[in-house]
């Protein structure tokens, strides 16, 4: 039973061990500037062209996970909890294109940057049916949490948050998001429960990988290189 224990909290353990790593991507100075009310608009602006770039990539993402549950997962839930994220998927895309919008951002001439082009890559060799469900899941999981992290802080005692800037804030910070990401993180546990070190390796490496290109893409809506 002990043993059960220790894998059940892989993930915390993994958090643990690269907390640095979370903490950059989580508290980042972008997200920060929201939150203390600094944040240059034009970051902001910056951020919502190139994540509904990257937002239409995830979708073939999700799709691909889809299928790796249906195949691989040994609980039929998964499935429903997928579809779940694939249809609040598009709402979030009407979201992007009602913001930009609002925000004068032209979508259809925006350029995908360096950094989202090196992640959506990166989504895309997740969707190889080499890589294995437990794999690509916790990938999702982090993808997710780390922008349920980050705006929930947003929203969070103290925080001086810009009126216009609280509906982003609430898209990814709201309860129910933080609900939907701990039922993921709790697939992946019970999938890397029953895992062999192997894929227990690639799924932390994969975790460590997603924090970083999440640290990459925040740096980007910054302006940085």
């Amino acid at each position: 039973m002990e043993e059960s224990n220790k894998e059940m909290l892989m993930i915390q353990k993994w958090l643990n061990q690269h907390n640095e790593l979370y903490t950059s991507a989580t508290r980042h100075p972008f997200t920060l500037s929201i939150r203390d009310g600094s944040v240059d608009l034009s970051a902001f602006k910056r951020w919502l062209g190139q994540d509904y770039i990257f937002v239409r990539a995830f979708v073939p993402f999700i799709a691909s996970l889809l299928l790796k549950a249906w195949k691989e997962s040994d609980d039929d839930s998964d499935i429903e909890v997928i579809l779940g994220g694939i249809a609040a998927l598009n709402d979030e895309v009407s979201w992007f294109k009602r913001e930009a919008s609002k925000w004068s951002v032209s979508l259809s001439s925006t350029v995908p940057q360096k950094a989202n082009l090196e992640y959506c890559r990166f989504l895309e060799s997740l969707m190889s049916p080499e890589v294995d469900y437990t794999v690509a899941v916790t990938a999702f999981w982090a993808i997710e949490a780390v922008y349920q992290e980050s705006y929930a802080h947003c929203l969070s005692d103290g925080s001086k948050t810009p009126e216009e800037l609280k509906e982003t804030c609430q898209r990814w910070g709201n309860d129910g998001f933080g609900q939907y990401c701990h039922t993921l993180q709790n697939i992946a546990n019970r999938r890397l429960e029953k895992s062999p070190e192997d894929i227990i390796s690639k799924a932390e490496a994969t975790l460590m990988r997603v924090l970083e290109y999440e640290v990459e893409f925040w740096n980007m809506s910054r302006g940085e290189t």
